[in-house]
């Protein structure tokens, strides 16, 4: 039996696009045929679960009930890879929490495969987010991710300073989320439907739907960078998936 794997995508500081970033690695992994499931910790409303209702489940991850809900399931459940939507602000908490479970003890050990998906945002205040976190990877997968989606820019930070953080984490590496065209993005947002399945021209139900032909290049091309990034860092051999023949219209 594979081990499992636990994908954290999150950030101390808010409005950075993480559950941007979940939607898309949960978009990749369906498309690459990995057996997945989510949990969304924006309790109780949830943001990740209007787009992926059927894997998703709604977690309190600050209380111990919910947390057993996430880690004590991991090797009773038939989905190979768990991704957890971290809420803005928990991401230093809930890696605490994790090592005093005895999780991160677990992962250095290599009985679980976890990797960790910063979600940065301009300010310097994101980069000592990684002094933070800096102690909680030992064992960990750790991908810092511009993400751009929000048309973000990075000019605040000093190539010198930013490399004076990101060089505390050894073997940590950096990915880029490229911007998608504002138009497009508010209409998945009201279409509440996967990126995949908007691109697809399907409702949340797989129903034929009317979506704009141009608005749907805009996500396909998108999408298509976004998933390159992801395919850069052999993530299905990450997570201990063999790549298949990729779905492109699940």
């Amino acid at each position: 039996m594979a081990k499992p794997a636990v994908v954290v995508v999150g950030a101390d500081k808010g409005g950075v696009g993480k559950t941007t970033v979940s939607r898309t690695l949960l978009d990749y992994f369906s498309a690459n045929n990995v057996p997945t499931r989510a949990f969304d910790t924006e309790s109780p409303r949830g943001t990740l679960k209007r787009f992926h209702p059927d894997i998703t489940e709604i977690v309190d991850m600050t209380t111990t009930a919910d947390q057993m809900k996430i880690f004590d399931t991991l090797n009773a459940t038939s989905p190979s890879v768990t991704v957890i939507d971290v809420r803005a602000g928990l991401l230093s908490p809930a890696l605490a929490s994790l090592r005093d479970i005895g999780f991160l003890d677990a992962a250095k050990a290599g009985q679980i495969t976890f990797a960790v998906f910063h979600i940065l945002g301009p300010s310097i205040a994101s980069l000592d987010e990684i002094a933070e976190t800096a102690g909680f990877m030992t064992g960990a997968k750790y991908f810092l991710v511009k993400n751009f989606i929000n048309d973000t820019q990075f000019f605040q930070w000093d190539q010198s300073t930013y490399n004076s953080y990101f060089h505390r984490i050894k073997d940590a590496t950096e990915l880029t989320i490229p911007k998608l065209n504002e138009m497009a993005y508010e209409q998945v947002e009201v279409s509440s439907v996967p990126f995949l399945k908007f691109v697809a021209n399907k409702g949340i139900n797989d129903e034929a739907a009317n979506y704009s032909f141009v608005l749907r290049g805009y996500v396909r091309h998108w999408l298509a960078n976004v998933w390159s990034e992801f395919d850069r860092i052999r993530l299905t051999d990450i997570v201990g998936s063999k790549p298949g023949s990729r779905n492109s219209e699940k």
